[in-house]
């Protein structure tokens, strides 16, 4: 049996989980699936956001996962591997009166002190969506926020994939701060990677730009004079991997055999979008330097009715505080989404 929801939220970090908290608190029936593949799961810390920097991510969404409970958010670990649009969604029921997901009154306690609104109208249905799990489970909802992340891939460097997150990192505003005034190495993938070794010399003076498989040629005249007055080292050749002494980067090894000594290395990964379930409904998308991503309004919806994206999922440079926040400008958007679409049902308005 499908079991039915009002909003279904695909992905369990800082914009789904706030999502689901906004969507709780206005006491919609709500669903969270979590696949458990956080982006920040290699850092040991999360830092920058006001109130909670230092605290470990698995801890942040542990905390989040509790919040979300309190106010009877459904959350399932599994994965969404597909999705369609439906018709005949209906308004699940509640103890206090509104429709269940089974057609019959739920009798499942829900958290002290929340309620449920009345029904409007129990008997109209809604198009919106069906979720396929992993699991084969499949749910219903009339609204979808897809806040599933993006993938880190990592340029194939011996070191770079296990050093990820501690010694060789990508974001200096997430990780600046941890390693300041050490010896900066900046790994370049493309030429775009000039903007990350002006970037970090905000936090180290001693900063060295290894080119890899860029030829210097590529880098415009503009960008090598601000290397220049930066004070960046620019070193060609490739890079054959990373030198790890004692547990600590201590250098950068060049294919000629050549070590730089480096503790810290910067390296800006290719950004692999999550955007399978909305190219399934054929939201529109827009092309970045760092992959393609929904074309969106400020609340996060997209070209696709009943459809929001939320976190990296609708953008590259989402950290965890902007995810988050888009994530409660998401949920705002879709508890007053259906407020008015089940008024004007009611209302007979727009029929």
């Amino acid at each position: 049996m499908t079991e039915s929801y009002e909003v279904i939220v695909v992905g369990g970090g800082a914009a789904g989980l706030s999502a689901a908290l906004v969507l709780g608190r206005a006491r919609r029936r709500t669903l969270v699936v979590d696949a458990g593949e956080p982006r920040n799961a290699p850092a040991a810390h999360t830092q920058g956001f006001l109130t909670r920097d230092g605290m470990p991510p698995a801890e942040f969404l542990a905390v989040g996962r509790e919040e979300i409970a309190r106010y009877g958010v459904d959350l399932v670990r599994d994965r969404a591997v597909d999705v369609r649009r439906v018709a005949d969604v209906r308004r699940p029921r509640s103890p206090h009166g509104v429709p269940s997901a089974h057609g019959t009154p739920d009798t499942a306690p829900t958290a002290p002190g929340i309620g449920h609104p009345p029904e409007v109208d129990a008997t109209h249905p809604y198009d919106g969506f069906e979720v396929t799990l992993a699991s084969g489970r499949t749910v219903r909802a009339r609204r979808l926020v897809v806040a599933t992340g993006l993938r880190d891939e990592l340029p194939d460097v011996p070191g770079v994939a296990e050093r990820f997150g501690r010694d060789v990192l990508h974001c200096p505003y997430c990780h600046g701060w941890e390693v300041r005034d050490r010896a900066f190495g900046v790994l370049a993938t493309s030429p775009l990677s000039v903007h990350q070794a002006l970037m970090v010399t905000q936090w180290s003076k001693d900063v060295t730009f290894f080119l890899h498989r860029v030829a210097e040629r590529d880098l415009a005249e503009e960008d090598l004079r601000r290397l220049g007055a930066a004070g960046v080292r620019i070193v060609p050749g490739e890079v054959a991997g990373l030198v790890v002494e004692d547990d600590r980067l201590s250098g950068v090894r060049l294919a000629d055999g050549t070590v730089h000594a480096r503790e810290a290395v910067f390296v800006a990964p290719r950004a692999v979008p999550g955007t399978d379930l909305l190219e399934r409904l054929g939201a529109e998308l827009r092309e970045t330097p760092f992959g393609a991503y929904p074309v969106i309004d400020e609340q996060g919806r997209t070209s696709v009715p009943g459809v929001w994206a939320s976190g990296n999922a609708s953008g590259f440079s989402e950290q965890v505080i902007n995810a988050a926040s888009r994530g409660y400008r998401a949920g705002a958007a879709i508890n007053g989404d259906l407020l008015f679409a089940d008024l004007d049902a009611a209302a007979g308005i727009g029929h």
